[in-house]
């Protein structure tokens, strides 16, 4: 069979971290005095802004300055790769394997970032546990553990959704939990089937619903940002009492949380930023990182070491939207190597400046809460006209309209695909929702959809090879793939 598995030169030029291959599960040195350091309060709240650094993934620039480079919150692979894989952005000198999810190397993109995040987690966990209650102010010690597990359920989704059968409860080609910091000791671990993967997470996500902080600045986890992200779980998962459970949390947002839609979904990536009402979880920019030559919004606009694109499949998506205004630049000057192919400008103005906004990234929107909410109804078998109704109000904060399509979708599986279209339009290049939306459909229509899909396999990435060798108890590697 064909390998599909995701060039290694191709990630090296779009990442500019990569852990070494022998560190993959290895916990990383400030995590590692962070356990044996937390000794009171203080140093709890410090472990866990050690760990929200991990989740941004902060790391030097390439710039070279007096301290080394220029730090820089580095969450990039989250919004370019999965609008790769849909088939909406592109690289603009030349065309990357991952453009026709066809590709032949390495699948560690998210392997090696998720797991650190783990790491630092389970050892601010170890060391949190290890205090007595009254070190802590009323229920701060149980907010710490939510956010933690929060986190913690993050990650492991997002491996099970790039690197296990997340669409399958009953395979046994799930995700490599860890709920420990690792060691040489506890290293060596087996893979966990779908079911038990799901489990876990839905268990760290109760908690965090429960106990996480209902109110907190919106680049730190609250009990909505774990309720989003339940919904985002029930919905992979996918059993019928799933869809009521998304429904019912949507709702409790959108009725008890202190969010709002934007008047203008524009105004979030071009003006507000962070300090937009609907942003529920964001990420926040390092200090000076707009002026880092190496920016995430030069890499948009003008182009600095490398230019991310929209291709014309975007483009043509927002035919007759008014999104495409504003979201679609000019022409790609670098055309010849990468056809058909335009500056991305949902973040980055063509001809602007970098600022503060345009290096804010976005994980958690209320947009999404709406979008999420009208599928669990069509997938539940619920009424459309109410579905209609919600997927409506979310495309007319976009300056939409005509709702001609929307109003002739008339069954289960053409308003689902009405859903999926508002998804690729709205959260494009932010935290992978147009590619799992795409893939939840389903395999004869995503093949329809995005042809160069042929196969399940193609759903997920290859474990990558140095897991094997550091970790050979781990198990099969997923289907279609070599080891």
């Amino acid at each position: 069979m064909k390998r599909f598995i995701l060039n290694i030169i191709a990630i090296a030029a779009l990442s500019t971290l990569q852990a070494c291959k022998k560190d993959l599960n290895a916990l990383p040195e400030n995590s590692r005095v962070a356990e044996v350091a937390i000794v009171d309060a203080k140093t709890a709240e410090i472990a866990l802004n050690g760990a929200y650094a991990n989740f941004a993934n902060v790391a030097s620039s390439l710039s070279s300055t007096s301290s080394g480079g220029i730090p820089r919150t580095n969450w990039t692979s989250h919004e370019r790769y999965p609008a790769m894989f849909a088939g909406y952005l592109g690289y603009g000198y030349g065309q990357l394997p991952e453009e026709e999810n066809q590709t032949s190397g390495d699948g560690s993109v998210y392997w090696e970032e998720e797991y650190r995040l783990l790491n630092a987690v389970n050892g601010a966990l170890k060391g949190v546990s290890s205090l007595p209650g009254e070190a802590f102010t009323g229920s701060r010690r149980a907010e710490i553990v939510a956010e933690l597990h929060f986190l913690r359920a993050y990650a492991h989704f997002k491996l099970l959704s790039f690197y296990g059968q997340w669409f399958d409860v009953n395979s046994a080609y799930g995700v490599l939990l860890r709920d420990a910091p690792s060691t040489k000791s506890n290293i060596f671990k087996a893979r966990s089937t779908v079911k038990e993967s799901y489990d876990f997470i839905v268990t760290d996500l109760e908690d965090a619903i429960a106990n996480a902080p209902a109110a907190r600045p919106n680049y730190y986890a609250t009990k909505w940002a774990a309720m989003l992200l339940k919904m985002r779980v029930l919905i992979s998962r996918g059993a019928a009492a799933d869809y009521t459970e998304v429904i019912n949390l949507a709702d409790k947002i959108i009725q008890n949380g202190t969010y709002t839609l934007e008047a203008d979904v524009k105004d979030i990536f071009h003006t507000k930023g962070l300090a937009s009402k609907e942003v529920i979880l964001g990420l926040k920019s390092q200090p000076n990182q707009e002026k880092d030559y190496y920016s995430r919004s030069a890499q948009f606009w003008p182009g600095a070491s490398a230019i991310f694109v929209a291709k014309g499949t975007l483009k043509n998506l927002l035919a007759n939207d008014p999104r495409q205004a504003w979201m679609i630049g000019s022409a790609n000057p670098y055309s010849s190597y990468s056809p058909n192919t335009f500056y991305f400008t949902k973040y980055m103005i063509q001809g602007g400046t970098p600022t503060t906004v345009s290096e804010t990234f976005y994980a958690m929107r209320l947009s999404e809460v709406y979008l999420l909410k009208a599928e669990a109804i069509v997938r539940s078998g619920g009424n459309l006209g109410d579905a209609k109704t919600i997927l409506k109000t979310v495309m007319g904060h976009a300056g939409v309209t005509d709702f001609t399509a929307v109003d002739n979708a008339n069954t289960p599986a053409d308003l689902l695909l009405q859903i999926y279209y508002e998804n690729s339009k709205n959260l494009v290049a932010e935290d992978g929702q147009e590619w799992l939306s795409l893939l939840r459909l389903g395999l004869n229509t995503v093949k329809q959809l995005r042809p160069t899909i042929i196969t399940q396999a193609q759903y997920i990435l290859p474990i990558p090879h140095s897991e094997f060798i550091y970790n050979p108890t781990i198990g099969a590697q997923n289907p279609g793939y070599s080891k």
